[in-house]
């Protein structure tokens, strides 16, 4: 058995200790496919296994509370500390994308990394505390992102059980087809704007 089929194994027998540990480690940095752990909850939820609002409950709290580790890491560790850890994990060209990425996105870019951009979620949590983005506004679009996470994957995991990973599968190329589509916007809309900006050229 591969380590997932352990995690979904315990996550049958355990119920939410589980659930609760996987998503906050994982929120607080640790690599996992959390999302197809929210998939297997909405599944076990269809069959009478677990419960959906405490299921919602639970993952939304834990998820919350693992990025708000990796906000107070990057307040009061400091930079310093930040960069020494992202260096011995291999980490430290993701932190420099994730601060410019806060930098240039702000509150709406902790949200996106929530649930669209979940690969960047734990190094905005720490780039946020970085640069001195406030707690409260933090606090606000995390617990927004985070409960959209939630609730998109355990009620896809609920709707489609007998096809979880599958659903995985489709997900994840779902998702970089969204991110496809955002660039293209993006890149259009600065265009427009620059075309319009761009002095007239003399005849």
């Amino acid at each position: 058995m591969s380590i997932t089929d352990h995690v979904l194994s315990a996550l049958l027998i355990y119920g939410l200790p589980v659930l609760f540990g996987m998503i906050l480690i994982c929120s607080a940095g640790i690599p996992f496919p959390v999302s197809l752990v929210l998939v297997a909850a909405g599944s076990f939820v269809q069959q009478g296994e677990m419960k959906l609002w405490p299921v919602i409950a639970v993952a939304s709290v834990a998820a919350v509370l693992g990025d708000q580790l990796g906000y107070v890491l990057g307040r009061w560790g400091g930079r310093p500390l930040v960069t020494r850890i992202s260096r011995r994990f291999g980490g430290a060209e993701r932190l420099q994308q994730a601060e410019r990425f806060t930098r240039n996105w702000s509150g709406p870019g902790i949200f996106l990394t929530r649930w669209l951009f979940a690969a960047l979620g734990p190094w905005v949590n720490v780039t946020s505390g970085i640069v001195g983005y406030p707690w409260q506004r933090f606090l606000f679009w995390d617990i927004l992102g985070e409960i959209l996470w939630v609730v998109l994957y355990v009620v896809v995991g609920y709707l489609f059980s007998d096809r979880v990973q599958a659903l995985v599968d489709i997900a994840g190329n779902l998702t970089w087809v969204i991110v496809g589509l955002i660039a293209a916007f993006i890149l259009g809309w600065k265009l427009v704007n620059y075309s319009r900006a761009a002095p007239p050229r003399a005849s």
